[in-house]
């Protein structure tokens, strides 16, 4: 009996596996078939942390303020429509959104996360993205910063402890080795006021993430141009409980489902995010 009752066990995990890689092969959503799939997710409200107010990521709906937008929220629920099961959003500051997802308060953190293993041993992630920073300009380039090394002797904003601050105050050492001024390095506190900073010439580059640069300049043609985009080594996608392996699971499954059909490319291209970014899903737990 024990026997007959191990293998209709190992049957049906079978089955459930053939189902879910039938779906993935055909870049297909089954939502009908939660319970089968994922049966720890059937009937559940995913708890999903954003912030909401960075462009073009996660920010809140100019027609409707109740309503998050963007790359990060518009694909969260894609993925969970296409998994079959409910989510909510749950808004905060940025930085405490990884912290609200390691103590339960929400499922998974969903806004323009960078993987790092030190983070990996607090939540498992799915990663999907590469990121990129860009250095924005005025319109015209008047400095003709082309180039991280085009900014000795120049004016360059970067957010507060961020990697650009970091590579800005690197490269102005280099810029002293070699017998050219230092660069004048600003920090600014978000994103809207280091775009002010260059608006009203306080400053003659701000480098930040490619896809939040790329938006702004999208919606203002007129008053900014990217000088040059750097590719980093960071991969970027949703950091899920750990104690929702089942979770991790289904996002890794249904994040590859949105890349076969299109849904991911289709949502960059809307928040004019550059399609090459992509990454093949991955998922790591340390």
């Amino acid at each position: 009996m024990r026997s007959l009752i191990r293998f209709a066990i190992v049957l049906s995990s079978l089955m459930a596996w053939a189902v879910a890689n039938t779906a993935l092969a055909e870049g297909k959503c089954e939502p009908e078939a939660v319970a089968k799939k994922y049966p720890a997710l059937a009937g559940k409200t995913i708890i999903v942390a954003a912030a909401g107010e960075g462009a073009p990521f996660s920010f809140r709906d100019p027609k409707n303020f109740e309503n998050l937008i963007g790359f990060d929220s518009d694909i969260a629920r894609a993925a969970f429509a296409c998994i079959g099961v409910k989510m909510d959003f749950k808004i905060g500051a940025w930085s405490g959104l990884l912290p609200a997802v390691i103590a339960g308060q929400a499922d998974v953190m969903w806004n323009n996360l960078y993987y790092t293993p030190v983070r990996a041993k607090q939540v498992d992630f799915v990663t999907h993205l590469l990121a990129a920073t860009t250095g924005m300009v005025r319109k015209g380039n008047p400095k003709n910063v082309h180039s991280l090394d085009d900014v000795c002797g120049l004016r360059a904003a970067a957010g507060l402890g961020t990697v650009e601050e970091a590579s800005f105050r690197k490269v102005s050492e280099k810029c002293v080795a070699s017998g050219k001024a230092p660069v004048e390095i600003a920090t600014y506190p978000d994103r809207p006021s280091g775009v002010r900073m260059l608006q009203n010439d306080r400053t003659d580059v701000m480098m930040s993430d490619a896809g939040a640069l790329g938006y702004i300049i999208a919606m203002s043609p007129n008053e900014f141009e990217g000088g040059y985009t750097i590719r980093t080594n960071f991969t970027v996608g949703p950091g899920i409980r750990k104690d929702l392996p089942q979770l991790r699971q289904a996002i890794l499954d249904v994040l590859t489902i949105l890349q076969q059909n299109g849904t991911q490319k289709e949502l960059m291209a809307k928040y004019n995010m550059d399609p090459s970014l992509a990454l093949p899903v991955e998922t790591h737990t340390e």
